[in-house]
């Protein structure tokens, strides 16, 4: 990977500085200047995940760690933008990403709210799941993570001290930006099951956006053919049939397992004229894009949401191998 721009060695001190707090100094020269070197690559990553991220062109969970969904969604946007296609940040893809020349950190001022959640500890099985009223988050990491599009491990890192922090403590958090427009008029949805991702493409196909994707499995493989969009529903109930899943407990019975950020189809349903398919979130964004799902299209809550925003009943949606 080419040296990232200077930006990024603030990125690098601010790894550098969490780590020596929970580490002890690397012994001797050498060591030392390797895992400096491990700082800047991963400083360099998260530079790179952030800026996709706002490009539209999503790398999943933003970690500052090399992967799958970050180099699917290097790829797309260099395609889009008419760079070669290397799935590396080279030179010419680093220029295009920095025209957004905002700081790809921010600080954020922590609320009462954010530190009271209510944050509750979530049983696995699906019908103790049915008897709750909400299905929220976890803990303070978690909800944080879905907000600024970050893995809870990343916001330990660049926050060590966020398990103990208090309302009006200041943290740093990926700059991730909500809302933004697109460079056209979305006319298709393009789910491509060999690649893992779904696009958003305009007329003359061009990928307006893109977002890593769990696009079925063995047992219940993606539906190929064109689809439409009958509706959107956002903090959907979710109507849990054991008949419909070939891994489900033989001792489970139909059930409604409330809304919420850790329900099983998150906080976005993009219903298809497929019966029982659909787009929609996850409690589980590590898994997007690496894990197998039930037939249906799953991206992070985040993603999710910023689909749903852009698209209505009136684009239609290709699934594809």
């Amino acid at each position: 990977m080419p040296r990232p721009p200077f930006t990024c060695l603030a990125l690098a001190m601010l790894l550098a500085a969490s780590a020596a707090a929970s580490a002890e100094d690397a012994p001797g020269l050498v060591a030392a200047t390797e895992d400096r070197a491990v700082r800047e690559g991963e400083a360099a990553l998260l530079r790179l995940q952030i800026l996709l991220d706002r490009a539209r062109f999503s790398p999943g969970e933003i970690d500052g760690l090399a992967g799958s969904n970050q180099a699917r969604a290097l790829r797309g946007y260099q395609e889009a933008h008419g760079l070669a296609v290397t799935g590396e940040p080279d030179g010419a893809t680093w220029e295009a990403l920095e025209r957004d020349a905002s700081p790809v950190l921010a600080d954020y001022t922590l609320t009462a709210a954010d530190i009271d959640g209510p944050y509750v500890e979530l049983p696995e099985d699906a019908m103790d799941k049915a008897k709750l009223e909400a299905l929220g988050y976890t803990s303070l990491a978690e909800a944080l993570g879905e907000r600024f599009h970050a893995s809870p491990a990343l916001l330990r890192r660049l926050n060590p001290g966020l398990g103990t922090a208090r309302a009006g403590d200041a943290i740093k958090v990926p700059a991730v930006a909500t809302g933004t427009g697109l460079p056209g008029k979305p006319a298709r949805i393009v789910v491509d099951r060999s690649e893992s991702v779904l696009r958003v493409v305009d007329g003359a196909e061009r990928t307006l956006a893109q977002f890593p994707a769990s696009t079925g499995s063995e047992h219940d493989p993606l539906p190929i053919g064109d689809w439409k969009i009958v509706a959107v529903v956002e903090d959907p109930v979710f109507h849990y049939n054991p008949d419909l899943f070939w891994d489900a407990d033989p001792s489970h019975s139909k059930a409604k397992l409330a809304p919420g950020p850790n329900n099983p189809v998150g906080t976005v349903w993009i219903d298809l004229s497929k019966p029982h398919y659909g787009i929609h979130g996850t409690p589980e964004p590590a898994t997007v894009g690496k894990h197998q799902s039930h037939g249906c299209i799953r991206l992070t809550n985040w993603d999710a949401k910023a689909l749903a925003a852009l698209v209505d009943v009136s684009v239609p949606v290709t699934l594809q191998e």
